[in-house]
């Protein structure tokens, strides 16, 4: 991966559900075009960071997102994958 392929992004305007709104958002990093990084510096997620990533996700078309909290005591802790319109995996259909 080269340094062009990471950026910060800003969305001017979007449309969603037939809405244009002018104001837009800023995600942090946006990974070869695909991966949005939410950067975060707290001592505990909250719901609202993953359901803004989430949201984020849906609004640029973007399947996967990474919430990553600086403040978690481990790396392991604090990385969390956010993926938009998640089809449930066979093996768990299967279970049922």
């Amino acid at each position: 991966m080269e340094l062009d392929d990471i950026s910060g992004v800003i969305i001017d305007c979007f449309e969603y559900d037939g809405i244009v709104f002018e104001d837009g958002f800023r995600a942090d990093l946006l990974v070869a075009g695909c991966v949005i990084v939410e950067l975060k510096s707290v001592e505990k997620l909250a719901p609202v960071h993953s359901k803004q990533l989430l949201t984020n996700l849906r609004l640029t078309h973007l399947q996967v997102g990474l919430l990553l909290n600086f403040g978690a005591t481990t790396l392991k802790e604090g990385l969390h994958r956010i993926v938009n319109d998640l089809l449930p995996s066979a093996s768990l259909r299967l279970r049922g």
